[in-house]
Protein backbone atom coordinates (compact mmCIF):
# COMPACT_ATOMS: atom_id res chain seq x y z
CA UNK A 1 0.00 0.00 0.00
CA UNK A 2 1.32 3.78 -1.33
CA UNK A 3 0.96 6.68 0.26
CA UNK A 4 0.97 10.14 -1.74
CA UNK A 5 -0.59 13.63 -0.56
CA UNK A 6 -2.35 12.08 2.50
CA UNK A 7 -3.92 9.07 -0.28
CA UNK A 8 -3.86 5.69 0.59
CA UNK A 9 -3.99 3.07 -2.16
CA UNK A 10 -4.62 -0.77 -1.83
CA UNK A 11 -2.63 -2.98 -3.94
CA UNK A 12 -4.08 -5.03 -7.21
CA UNK A 13 -5.79 -7.86 -6.25
CA UNK A 14 -6.07 -6.96 -2.77
CA UNK A 15 -9.91 -6.38 -1.64
CA UNK A 16 -10.98 -4.20 1.82
CA UNK A 17 -12.07 -5.78 5.04
CA UNK A 18 -15.16 -7.41 4.29
CA UNK A 19 -15.40 -7.38 0.54
CA UNK A 20 -16.85 -10.11 -1.36
CA UNK A 21 -14.67 -11.43 -4.77
CA UNK A 22 -16.45 -11.33 -7.86
CA UNK A 23 -13.61 -12.78 -10.02
CA UNK A 24 -9.76 -13.60 -10.37
CA UNK A 25 -9.37 -10.28 -12.07
CA UNK A 26 -11.54 -8.03 -10.37
CA UNK A 27 -9.92 -5.52 -8.32
CA UNK A 28 -10.88 -2.64 -6.00
CA UNK A 29 -9.35 0.17 -3.82
CA UNK A 30 -9.23 0.92 -0.37
CA UNK A 31 -8.92 4.71 0.46
CA UNK A 32 -7.72 5.96 3.83
CA UNK A 33 -8.15 9.78 3.47
CA UNK A 34 -8.08 12.23 6.64
CA UNK A 35 -7.61 15.14 4.68
CA UNK A 36 -11.01 16.64 3.61
CA UNK A 37 -9.37 18.66 0.77
CA UNK A 38 -8.39 15.56 -0.87
CA UNK A 39 -11.20 13.24 -0.33
CA UNK A 40 -12.88 15.02 -3.56
CA UNK A 41 -9.47 13.96 -6.20
CA UNK A 42 -9.62 10.84 -8.64
CA UNK A 43 -8.38 7.90 -7.12
CA UNK A 44 -5.19 6.89 -8.61
CA UNK A 45 -4.79 3.08 -8.79
CA UNK A 46 -1.12 1.35 -10.34
CA UNK A 47 -2.26 -1.71 -11.67
CA UNK A 48 1.60 -2.64 -11.61
CA UNK A 49 2.07 -1.94 -7.94
CA UNK A 50 3.67 -5.39 -7.12
CA UNK A 51 5.66 -5.27 -10.39
CA UNK A 52 6.89 -2.04 -9.53
CA UNK A 53 7.27 -3.19 -5.75
CA UNK A 54 9.50 -6.17 -7.03
CA UNK A 55 11.26 -3.96 -9.29
CA UNK A 56 12.74 -1.70 -6.59
CA UNK A 57 12.98 -4.12 -3.70
CA UNK A 58 14.04 -7.62 -5.60
CA UNK A 59 15.85 -6.08 -8.76
CA UNK A 60 17.78 -8.94 -9.59
CA UNK A 61 14.43 -11.63 -9.24
CA UNK A 62 12.36 -9.02 -11.86
CA UNK A 63 15.34 -8.91 -14.17
CA UNK A 64 15.45 -12.41 -14.03
CA UNK A 65 11.89 -12.62 -14.86
CA UNK A 66 11.64 -10.63 -17.37
CA UNK A 67 14.53 -10.99 -19.24
CA UNK A 68 13.57 -14.74 -19.30
CA UNK A 69 10.27 -13.96 -21.01
CA UNK A 70 12.51 -11.58 -23.50
CA UNK A 71 14.25 -14.56 -24.76
CA UNK A 72 10.84 -16.73 -25.20
CA UNK A 73 10.32 -14.06 -27.77
CA UNK A 74 13.51 -13.51 -29.51
CA UNK A 75 16.68 -14.82 -30.10
CA UNK A 76 19.36 -13.18 -28.40
CA UNK A 77 23.03 -14.60 -28.41
CA UNK A 78 25.07 -15.45 -25.38
CA UNK A 79 27.41 -12.28 -26.35
CA UNK A 80 23.68 -9.80 -26.57
CA UNK A 81 22.05 -11.52 -23.79
CA UNK A 82 25.05 -10.82 -21.63
CA UNK A 83 25.38 -7.21 -22.88
CA UNK A 84 21.21 -6.73 -22.34
CA UNK A 85 22.10 -8.19 -18.77
CA UNK A 86 24.97 -5.80 -18.07
CA UNK A 87 27.24 -8.47 -17.90
CA UNK A 88 29.56 -7.12 -21.09
CA UNK A 89 30.25 -3.97 -22.48
CA UNK A 90 27.31 -3.63 -25.72
CA UNK A 91 29.59 -3.88 -29.15
CA UNK A 92 27.99 -1.19 -31.30
CA UNK A 93 28.14 -0.56 -35.14
CA UNK A 94 31.51 0.39 -36.24
CA UNK A 95 33.52 -0.83 -33.73
CA UNK A 96 32.47 1.93 -30.75
CA UNK A 97 31.84 0.69 -27.29
CA UNK A 98 31.09 1.90 -23.69
CA UNK A 99 34.73 2.64 -22.92
CA UNK A 100 35.45 4.61 -26.15
CA UNK A 101 33.17 6.95 -24.60
CA UNK A 102 34.83 7.35 -20.99
CA UNK A 103 36.05 10.73 -21.74
CA UNK A 104 32.66 12.36 -22.72
CA UNK A 105 31.20 10.74 -19.47
CA UNK A 106 33.82 12.26 -17.36
CA UNK A 107 33.35 15.61 -18.95
CA UNK A 108 29.25 15.48 -18.37
CA UNK A 109 29.77 14.60 -14.60
CA UNK A 110 31.95 17.87 -14.33
CA UNK A 111 29.61 19.60 -15.95
CA UNK A 112 26.69 17.96 -14.03
CA UNK A 113 27.88 19.92 -10.70
CA UNK A 114 27.65 23.02 -12.24
CA UNK A 115 23.78 22.16 -12.87
CA UNK A 116 23.94 21.54 -16.29
CA UNK A 117 21.21 19.44 -17.52
CA UNK A 118 21.89 19.11 -21.55
CA UNK A 119 24.97 16.91 -22.04
CA UNK A 120 24.42 15.47 -18.80
CA UNK A 121 23.50 11.79 -18.04
CA UNK A 122 19.79 11.89 -17.89
CA UNK A 123 17.83 12.18 -13.77
CA UNK A 124 14.47 13.10 -12.72
CA UNK A 125 15.79 16.53 -12.37
CA UNK A 126 16.69 16.97 -15.79
CA UNK A 127 13.40 15.47 -16.79
CA UNK A 128 11.94 18.25 -14.52
CA UNK A 129 13.10 20.73 -16.19
CA UNK A 130 12.96 18.95 -19.80
CA UNK A 131 8.77 18.24 -19.36
CA UNK A 132 8.45 21.97 -19.71
CA UNK A 133 8.81 21.50 -23.41
CA UNK A 134 7.10 19.06 -23.59
CA UNK A 135 3.84 20.89 -21.49
CA UNK A 136 4.29 23.66 -23.90
CA UNK A 137 4.60 21.25 -27.42
CA UNK A 138 1.35 19.43 -26.08
CA UNK A 139 -0.63 22.86 -26.27
CA UNK A 140 0.98 23.51 -30.03
CA UNK A 141 0.17 19.96 -31.79
CA UNK A 142 -1.30 21.98 -34.59
CA UNK A 143 1.88 23.64 -35.75
CA UNK A 144 3.16 23.01 -39.45
CA UNK A 145 6.04 21.39 -39.82
CA UNK A 146 6.43 20.68 -35.93
CA UNK A 147 9.58 18.72 -35.25
CA UNK A 148 10.98 19.65 -38.56
CA UNK A 149 10.86 22.89 -39.35
CA UNK A 150 13.90 24.62 -37.52
CA UNK A 151 13.47 27.37 -34.82
CA UNK A 152 15.29 30.95 -34.18
CA UNK A 153 19.14 29.59 -32.82
CA UNK A 154 19.40 32.88 -30.77
CA UNK A 155 15.88 32.20 -28.85
CA UNK A 156 17.38 28.53 -28.72
CA UNK A 157 20.16 29.43 -26.71
CA UNK A 158 18.29 31.86 -24.44
CA UNK A 159 16.48 29.19 -23.73
CA UNK A 160 18.98 26.59 -23.42
CA UNK A 161 20.73 28.51 -20.87
CA UNK A 162 17.93 28.75 -18.35
CA UNK A 163 17.14 25.24 -18.61
CA UNK A 164 20.98 24.80 -17.82
CA UNK A 165 20.80 27.22 -14.30
CA UNK A 166 17.15 26.01 -13.26
CA UNK A 167 15.41 28.96 -13.77
CA UNK A 168 11.42 28.77 -13.85
CA UNK A 169 10.88 29.76 -17.73
CA UNK A 170 7.13 30.86 -18.91
CA UNK A 171 6.79 29.33 -22.50
CA UNK A 172 3.45 30.73 -22.68
CA UNK A 173 4.85 34.70 -22.34
CA UNK A 174 5.07 34.74 -26.70
CA UNK A 175 8.81 35.41 -26.58
CA UNK A 176 9.51 31.82 -27.77
CA UNK A 177 7.97 29.58 -30.79
CA UNK A 178 6.87 26.50 -30.76
CA UNK A 179 9.57 25.75 -33.22
CA UNK A 180 12.18 26.78 -30.91
CA UNK A 181 10.63 24.43 -28.44
CA UNK A 182 10.76 21.48 -30.45
CA UNK A 183 14.25 21.95 -31.68
CA UNK A 184 15.69 21.99 -28.59
CA UNK A 185 13.81 19.00 -27.52
CA UNK A 186 15.92 17.24 -29.98
CA UNK A 187 18.71 18.55 -28.81
CA UNK A 188 18.24 17.55 -25.53
CA UNK A 189 18.03 13.67 -26.30
CA UNK A 190 20.66 14.29 -28.72
CA UNK A 191 23.48 15.26 -26.21
CA UNK A 192 22.71 12.67 -24.03
CA UNK A 193 25.54 10.28 -23.28
CA UNK A 194 23.63 7.29 -24.59
CA UNK A 195 20.47 6.95 -26.56
CA UNK A 196 17.09 7.09 -24.81
CA UNK A 197 16.48 3.60 -25.30
CA UNK A 198 20.23 2.66 -23.77
CA UNK A 199 22.97 0.69 -25.47
CA UNK A 200 22.53 -2.01 -24.02
CA UNK A 201 19.35 -2.50 -25.86
CA UNK A 202 20.26 -1.93 -29.33
CA UNK A 203 20.66 -5.58 -30.46
CA UNK A 204 17.32 -6.41 -28.65
CA UNK A 205 15.36 -3.53 -30.95
CA UNK A 206 16.88 -4.74 -34.27
CA UNK A 207 15.66 -8.50 -32.94
CA UNK A 208 12.31 -7.20 -32.27
CA UNK A 209 11.75 -5.62 -35.66
CA UNK A 210 12.61 -9.09 -37.20
CA UNK A 211 9.74 -11.33 -35.18
CA UNK A 212 7.08 -12.02 -38.40
CA UNK A 213 4.12 -14.56 -38.93
CA UNK A 214 4.61 -17.98 -39.67
CA UNK A 215 1.97 -19.40 -42.13
CA UNK A 216 0.44 -22.33 -41.94
CA UNK A 217 3.71 -24.79 -42.70
CA UNK A 218 5.81 -22.96 -39.82
CA UNK A 219 7.33 -20.45 -42.38
CA UNK A 220 8.28 -17.02 -42.04
CA UNK A 221 6.45 -14.45 -43.77
CA UNK A 222 6.87 -10.80 -44.45
CA UNK A 223 3.81 -9.86 -42.44
CA UNK A 224 5.21 -8.42 -39.04
CA UNK A 225 3.71 -9.91 -35.52
CA UNK A 226 2.29 -7.15 -34.26
CA UNK A 227 1.58 -8.40 -30.87
CA UNK A 228 4.59 -10.27 -29.92
CA UNK A 229 6.26 -6.68 -30.86
CA UNK A 230 3.82 -5.20 -28.59
CA UNK A 231 4.82 -7.79 -25.69
CA UNK A 232 8.85 -7.62 -26.45
CA UNK A 233 8.18 -3.55 -26.07
CA UNK A 234 6.61 -4.05 -22.88
CA UNK A 235 8.73 -6.54 -21.44
CA UNK A 236 12.12 -4.56 -22.81
CA UNK A 237 10.97 -1.21 -21.25
CA UNK A 238 10.27 -2.73 -17.73
CA UNK A 239 14.32 -3.16 -17.33
CA UNK A 240 15.25 0.70 -18.76
CA UNK A 241 16.62 2.89 -16.14
CA UNK A 242 13.53 4.54 -14.55
CA UNK A 243 14.54 7.66 -15.49
CA UNK A 244 14.70 6.64 -19.00
CA UNK A 245 11.31 5.20 -18.74
CA UNK A 246 9.81 8.01 -17.72
CA UNK A 247 11.37 10.41 -20.38
CA UNK A 248 10.61 7.65 -23.25
CA UNK A 249 6.66 7.58 -21.95
CA UNK A 250 6.48 11.64 -21.96
CA UNK A 251 8.22 12.00 -25.43
CA UNK A 252 6.43 8.73 -27.12
CA UNK A 253 2.87 10.24 -25.46
CA UNK A 254 3.80 13.40 -27.67
CA UNK A 255 4.79 11.84 -30.37
CA UNK A 256 1.57 10.31 -30.60
CA UNK A 257 -0.67 13.05 -30.10
CA UNK A 258 1.16 15.23 -32.65
CA UNK A 259 1.31 12.43 -35.62
CA UNK A 260 -2.75 12.07 -34.48
CA UNK A 261 -3.26 15.76 -35.70
CA UNK A 262 -1.17 15.11 -38.81
CA UNK A 263 -3.69 16.73 -41.23
CA UNK A 264 -2.96 20.31 -39.43
CA UNK A 265 0.80 19.52 -38.73
CA UNK A 266 2.08 16.78 -41.72
CA UNK A 267 3.98 15.29 -39.54
CA UNK A 268 2.91 11.25 -39.98
CA UNK A 269 4.20 8.72 -37.24
CA UNK A 270 6.78 7.60 -39.53
CA UNK A 271 7.84 11.59 -40.23
CA UNK A 272 8.30 11.75 -36.83
CA UNK A 273 10.35 8.86 -36.69
CA UNK A 274 12.85 10.06 -39.22
CA UNK A 275 13.17 13.07 -36.52
CA UNK A 276 13.74 10.90 -33.68
CA UNK A 277 15.00 7.58 -34.22
CA UNK A 278 18.64 9.34 -34.29
CA UNK A 279 18.52 10.56 -30.76
CA UNK A 280 16.45 7.89 -28.92
CA UNK A 281 18.16 4.80 -30.72
CA UNK A 282 21.08 5.18 -32.84
CA UNK A 283 24.71 4.37 -30.93
CA UNK A 284 26.08 7.62 -30.31
CA UNK A 285 29.38 8.48 -32.45
CA UNK A 286 28.17 6.52 -35.39
CA UNK A 287 27.06 6.81 -39.06
CA UNK A 288 24.62 6.21 -41.19
CA UNK A 289 27.38 4.09 -43.51
CA UNK A 290 27.47 2.31 -39.79
CA UNK A 291 24.07 1.03 -40.04
CA UNK A 292 23.34 0.31 -43.48
CA UNK A 293 20.78 -1.69 -43.88
CA UNK A 294 19.50 -1.32 -39.92
CA UNK A 295 18.64 2.27 -40.51
CA UNK A 296 15.34 1.37 -42.29
CA UNK A 297 15.05 -1.18 -39.36
CA UNK A 298 15.50 1.23 -36.93
CA UNK A 299 13.20 3.98 -38.38
CA UNK A 300 10.32 1.43 -38.41
CA UNK A 301 10.63 0.31 -35.19
CA UNK A 302 10.22 4.05 -33.70
CA UNK A 303 7.32 4.61 -35.90
CA UNK A 304 5.84 1.39 -34.95
CA UNK A 305 6.49 2.53 -30.54
CA UNK A 306 4.54 5.95 -31.88
CA UNK A 307 1.36 4.15 -33.21
CA UNK A 308 0.96 1.58 -30.06
CA UNK A 309 2.48 4.04 -27.26
CA UNK A 310 -0.59 3.66 -25.39
CA UNK A 311 0.34 0.16 -24.88
CA UNK A 312 3.78 -0.33 -24.48
CA UNK A 313 3.99 1.00 -20.76
CA UNK A 314 1.77 -1.75 -19.27
CA UNK A 315 2.99 -5.04 -18.16
CA UNK A 316 2.18 -8.01 -19.30
CA UNK A 317 -0.30 -9.85 -17.39
CA UNK A 318 1.66 -12.92 -17.00
CA UNK A 319 4.02 -10.51 -15.43
CA UNK A 320 2.07 -8.68 -13.23
CA UNK A 321 0.71 -11.98 -12.07
CA UNK A 322 3.79 -13.49 -11.47
CA UNK A 323 5.09 -10.38 -8.67
CA UNK A 324 1.93 -10.88 -7.00
CA UNK A 325 2.29 -14.04 -6.59
CA UNK A 326 5.79 -13.88 -5.26
CA UNK A 327 4.51 -11.61 -2.44
CA UNK A 328 0.84 -13.13 -2.10
CA UNK A 329 2.31 -16.72 -1.99
CA UNK A 330 5.19 -16.47 -0.18
CA UNK A 331 3.91 -15.72 3.45
CA UNK A 332 4.07 -18.12 6.07
CA UNK A 333 1.13 -17.74 7.46
CA UNK A 334 -1.44 -16.81 4.50
CA UNK A 335 -4.53 -15.19 5.45
CA UNK A 336 -7.79 -16.45 4.31
CA UNK A 337 -8.09 -13.69 1.92
CA UNK A 338 -4.84 -14.24 0.33
CA UNK A 339 -5.96 -17.82 -0.23
CA UNK A 340 -8.84 -16.41 -1.74
CA UNK A 341 -7.08 -14.27 -4.31
CA UNK A 342 -5.18 -17.38 -4.98
CA UNK A 343 -7.87 -19.72 -6.06
CA UNK A 344 -9.54 -19.21 -9.38
CA UNK A 345 -13.47 -18.97 -9.24
CA UNK A 346 -13.48 -20.76 -12.36
CA UNK A 347 -12.45 -23.80 -10.28
CA UNK A 348 -14.73 -26.78 -9.68
CA UNK A 349 -14.20 -26.47 -6.11
CA UNK A 350 -16.08 -23.47 -5.37
CA UNK A 351 -19.59 -23.48 -4.42
CA UNK A 352 -22.43 -20.72 -5.65
CA UNK A 353 -22.68 -18.08 -2.14
CA UNK A 354 -25.70 -19.89 -1.62
CA UNK A 355 -24.49 -22.81 -0.48
CA UNK A 356 -21.76 -21.63 0.97
CA UNK A 357 -24.49 -19.59 3.20
CA UNK A 358 -26.13 -23.05 3.99
CA UNK A 359 -22.68 -24.90 4.80
CA UNK A 360 -21.99 -22.59 7.46
CA UNK A 361 -25.35 -22.98 9.41
CA UNK A 362 -24.49 -26.50 9.90
CA UNK A 363 -24.43 -28.20 12.03
CA UNK A 364 -24.18 -25.59 14.82
CA UNK A 365 -26.11 -23.19 13.97
CA UNK A 366 -28.78 -25.41 13.48
CA UNK A 367 -28.48 -26.21 17.24
CA UNK A 368 -28.65 -22.43 17.73
CA UNK A 369 -31.57 -21.60 15.40
CA UNK A 370 -33.43 -24.89 17.53
CA UNK A 371 -32.30 -23.32 21.11
CA UNK A 372 -34.00 -19.91 20.07
CA UNK A 373 -37.35 -21.71 18.63
CA UNK A 374 -38.04 -22.96 21.84
CA UNK A 375 -37.42 -20.24 23.96
CA UNK A 376 -39.69 -18.35 21.62
CA UNK A 377 -42.41 -20.86 22.10
CA UNK A 378 -41.72 -20.62 26.22
CA UNK A 379 -41.99 -16.71 25.78
CA UNK A 380 -45.70 -17.47 24.32
CA UNK A 381 -46.40 -20.27 26.65
CA UNK A 382 -45.61 -17.05 29.66
CA UNK A 383 -47.36 -14.68 27.98
CA UNK A 384 -50.60 -17.29 28.09
CA UNK A 385 -50.37 -17.34 31.69
CA UNK A 386 -50.36 -13.65 32.56
CA UNK A 387 -53.75 -13.29 30.59
CA UNK A 388 -56.50 -13.01 32.61
CA UNK A 389 -57.90 -16.02 34.20
CA UNK A 390 -60.59 -16.74 31.59
CA UNK A 391 -62.21 -20.25 29.97
CA UNK A 392 -60.15 -19.28 26.64
CA UNK A 393 -56.56 -18.97 29.13
CA UNK A 394 -57.72 -22.64 30.19
CA UNK A 395 -58.16 -24.12 27.13
CA UNK A 396 -54.90 -22.86 25.53
CA UNK A 397 -52.95 -23.72 28.87
CA UNK A 398 -54.28 -27.72 27.79
CA UNK A 399 -53.30 -27.78 24.52
CA UNK A 400 -50.05 -25.97 25.25
CA UNK A 401 -49.62 -28.94 27.93
CA UNK A 402 -49.92 -31.41 25.10
CA UNK A 403 -46.95 -30.66 23.55
CA UNK A 404 -43.21 -32.28 24.78
CA UNK A 405 -42.12 -30.67 27.62
CA UNK A 406 -38.83 -29.93 26.21
CA UNK A 407 -40.84 -27.05 24.40
CA UNK A 408 -42.84 -25.77 27.66
CA UNK A 409 -41.26 -23.61 30.49
CA UNK A 410 -40.36 -25.52 33.93
CA UNK A 411 -42.18 -25.43 36.95
CA UNK A 412 -40.95 -21.85 37.98
CA UNK A 413 -43.20 -20.85 35.87
CA UNK A 414 -46.14 -19.89 38.11
CA UNK A 415 -49.82 -17.74 37.11
CA UNK A 416 -49.92 -15.01 38.54
CA UNK A 417 -52.37 -13.83 40.71
CA UNK A 418 -56.32 -13.23 38.86
CA UNK A 419 -56.65 -9.84 38.53
CA UNK A 420 -58.50 -7.39 35.95
CA UNK A 421 -56.58 -6.71 33.31
CA UNK A 422 -57.50 -4.97 29.95
CA UNK A 423 -57.24 -7.53 27.08
CA UNK A 424 -54.71 -7.50 24.48
CA UNK A 425 -57.15 -6.84 21.42
CA UNK A 426 -54.22 -8.09 18.58
CA UNK A 427 -53.57 -11.38 20.59
CA UNK A 428 -57.13 -12.09 21.67
CA UNK A 429 -57.89 -11.45 17.85
CA UNK A 430 -55.33 -14.04 16.38
CA UNK A 431 -56.10 -16.74 19.34
CA UNK A 432 -60.50 -16.28 19.10
CA UNK A 433 -62.11 -19.28 17.73
CA UNK A 434 -64.84 -19.54 15.81
CA UNK A 435 -67.15 -21.93 16.74
CA UNK A 436 -67.24 -25.17 14.58
CA UNK A 437 -70.50 -26.90 15.49
CA UNK A 438 -68.59 -29.52 17.52
CA UNK A 439 -66.20 -29.74 20.61
CA UNK A 440 -64.15 -32.30 18.60
CA UNK A 441 -63.81 -29.75 15.40
CA UNK A 442 -62.70 -26.95 17.99
CA UNK A 443 -60.29 -28.63 19.65
CA UNK A 444 -58.75 -29.55 16.37
CA UNK A 445 -58.72 -25.96 15.20
CA UNK A 446 -56.93 -24.52 18.71
CA UNK A 447 -54.65 -27.20 18.03
CA UNK A 448 -53.83 -25.99 14.41
CA UNK A 449 -53.72 -22.26 15.45
CA UNK A 450 -51.26 -23.54 17.99
CA UNK A 451 -49.07 -25.73 15.71
CA UNK A 452 -49.37 -21.90 12.73
CA UNK A 453 -48.40 -20.05 15.75
CA UNK A 454 -45.37 -22.19 16.43
CA UNK A 455 -44.46 -22.26 12.42
CA UNK A 456 -44.24 -18.99 12.50
CA UNK A 457 -42.41 -18.47 15.33
CA UNK A 458 -39.68 -20.73 13.45
CA UNK A 459 -40.17 -18.85 10.39
CA UNK A 460 -39.23 -16.20 11.65
CA UNK A 461 -36.22 -16.93 13.80
CA UNK A 462 -34.39 -18.75 10.96
CA UNK A 463 -35.13 -15.42 8.67
CA UNK A 464 -33.74 -13.51 11.36
CA UNK A 465 -30.51 -15.69 11.65
CA UNK A 466 -30.03 -15.76 7.97
CA UNK A 467 -30.08 -12.34 7.73
CA UNK A 468 -27.66 -11.88 10.60
CA UNK A 469 -25.23 -14.95 8.64
CA UNK A 470 -25.53 -12.83 5.13
CA UNK A 471 -24.71 -9.65 6.67
CA UNK A 472 -21.43 -10.89 8.34
CA UNK A 473 -20.54 -13.01 5.04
Amino acid sequence: MGRRGGRYEMAAGARAPGERRGGSDAICNFVICNDSSLRSQPIIFNPDFFVEKLRHEKPEVFTELVVSNITRLIDLPGAELAQLMGEEDPKLPGGNSIASGFLRSLMSLKRKEKGVVFGSPLTEEGIAQVSQLIEYLHKHLRAEGLFRVPGNSIRQQILKDALNSGTDIDLDSGEFHSNDVATLLKMFLGELPEPLLTHKHFHAHLKIADLTLFDEKGNKTSTPDKERQIEALQLLFLILPAPNRSLLKLLLDLLYQTAKKQDKNKMSAHNLALMFAPHILWPRNVTANDLQENITKLNNGVTFMIKHSQKLFKAPAYIRECARLHYLGSRAHASKDDLDLLTSPSSKELQPLKSQKRSRLDPCHQEETQQRTEDALKELFRHVHNMPDSAKKKKLIRQFNKHPTALTPGADVRTPPAQRRTRSRSFSGLIKLQKCGSPARVSQAKLKFLEGRKEDSCRRVRARLLSKESSSL
